[in-house]
């Protein structure tokens, strides 16, 4: 043993000599071949009366030295009876099965896809909250694991830390998802169990009550002077929650708008029904206010399509802002709002409700600027959409809102603002 040196082998290499089963004794040669990066070490032995060849390595990983000693262990092998070659091929064979074994090993990421396909997609009006809970929560907590390695334990700790950040009502909604996801994979023979079945909402976030929070108009101005202040907001954002509050939208109505929907000529926003909770579209006055943050918008847009278009790259690719985007900049400007009564974005549009009646607009008036379909008989018979008193009624709020930006009083019979001093 030892025909080569390290300087011979590398010499070779250099000069670009090409060969085949080179031996450097008892069995191990090189191979060099025109259509190699590096020379590849094999090994030739004997077995069962015929020649079997099997390959070692590369010589850039797997040195003369280290190439010897392992020739030497595989020809030990040999002489105890032991076919090398074949040894080799079934360790490839089961490192190949294992891999394919963890491919179509069905985990919760790749359940959560095939059930966002197949059952939400075109299914549902709006999507993007079963994804918004699919990514924020569950993905997170169980997405690796293997569906039927999914225990209570995990659940319950999903749940606790939902509830744990605030938001049990969340953690209600996300339980029942759970369990819809793990009866689809009951259903497809993906799993045979449903770990989230015993558990109730009491286990998750508590019985929900009705939420009645709505901003004072001494809150709205401090609303407005912690969006002015608070660092990172942004100016799309500030015009963004400006136009929530004027036209007490729906924060994914807005989120999705397309600047074709707006008509600032017409002073209105068409709505499509295909983007309204109750599938019906509507026509919705645009106060001079509103009228100026979208023409912001569509300024800062830079020609997109959309009003509030994606701001950087996501893994969903949503051409328009993320809803989830906007819940993210309130909790900033929440923190700069020190002593206020916790709120949430969906809150802005029962505070125009709440302010509508107290500006003295009538209740069907007030229910249709919500986009709230009419109750009783009147909702049966009353097909009238109020467009001219829905204008009225929003350009007066829109008053108020810009009062209350300003941090002064909306003065009704006077018709305009006059100043107040601003608590501290």
């Amino acid at each position: 043993m030892g025909g080569f040196t390290d300087k011979q082998i590398k010499a070779w290499v250099k000069a670009g000599e090409h060969f085949d089963l080179r031996s450097d004794g008892g069995g191990l040669c090189l191979s060099f071949r025109e259509n190699f990066s590096a020379p590849v070490w094999r090994l030739r032995y004997r077995f069962g009366g015929k020649q079997r060849v099997m390959v070692l390595g590369s010589y850039k990983d797997l040195p003369l030295a280290d190439a010897r000693k392992l020739a030497k262990e595989l020809r030990a092998r040999v002489s105890l009876g032991y076919d090398v070659a074949t040894e080799k091929q079934g360790r490839i064979k089961s490192a190949k099965d294992e891999i394919d074994a963890k491919r179509n090993v069905w985990t919760v990421n790749r359940l959560a896809d095939e059930y966002f396909s197949r059952m939400v997609l075109g299914r549902l009006k709006h999507p993007g909250v079963v994804r918004n809970m699919l990514e924020r929560d569950i993905r997170p907590h169980l997405g690796k694991l293997p569906v039927d390695e999914v225990k209570p334990l995990q659940i319950d700790a999903m749940l606790t830390a939902i509830v744990d950040r605030g938001a049990p009502t969340t953690a209600n909604d996300v339980l029942r998802l759970t369990r819809k996801l793990f009866d689809f994979a009951i259903t497809r023979h993906i799993a045979t169990t449903n770990p989230a079945a015993a558990f109730s909402i009491k286990d998750a976030g508590g019985e929900e009550k009705a939420r009645d929070r709505a901003l004072s108009r001494d809150e709205l101005a401090l609303l407005f002077q912690a969006m002015r202040t608070t660092k990172g907001f942004g100016v799309q954002n500030y015009h963004t929650f400006k136009l929530l509050l004027i036209l007490a939208v729906r924060k994914q109505e807005l989120t999705t708008a397309k600047v074709e929907e707006f008509d600032l000529e017409g002073e209105v926003w068409r709505l499509p029904g295909n983007r309204t909770k109750t599938g019906e579209g509507i026509d919705i006055p645009l106060p001079a206010p509103a009228i100026e943050a979208v023409q912001e918008l569509i300024r800062l847009g830079c020609s997109s399509r959309y009003l509030l278009p994606a701001r950087k790259a996501q893994d969903r690719m949503l051409p328009h802002i993320h809803e989830n985007t906007l819940n993210v900049s309130l909790a900033k400007v929440k923190r700069n709002m020190p002593g206020v009564e916790p709120f949430t974005i969906h809150d802005f549009r029962r505070t125009a409700r709440t302010q509508l009646a107290a500006i003295g607009i009538s209740s069907h008036v007030a229910e249709r600027c919500l986009n709230h379909k009419l109750k009783g008989v009147e909702g049966t018979y009353n097909t009238h959409d109020y467009f001219n008193e829905r204008r009225a009624a929003l350009n007066l709020w829109a008053e108020v809102v810009e009062a209350c930006e300003a941090g002064k009083a909306w003065a009704p019979t006077a018709g305009n603002v006059v100043s107040i001093r601003r608590p501290r």
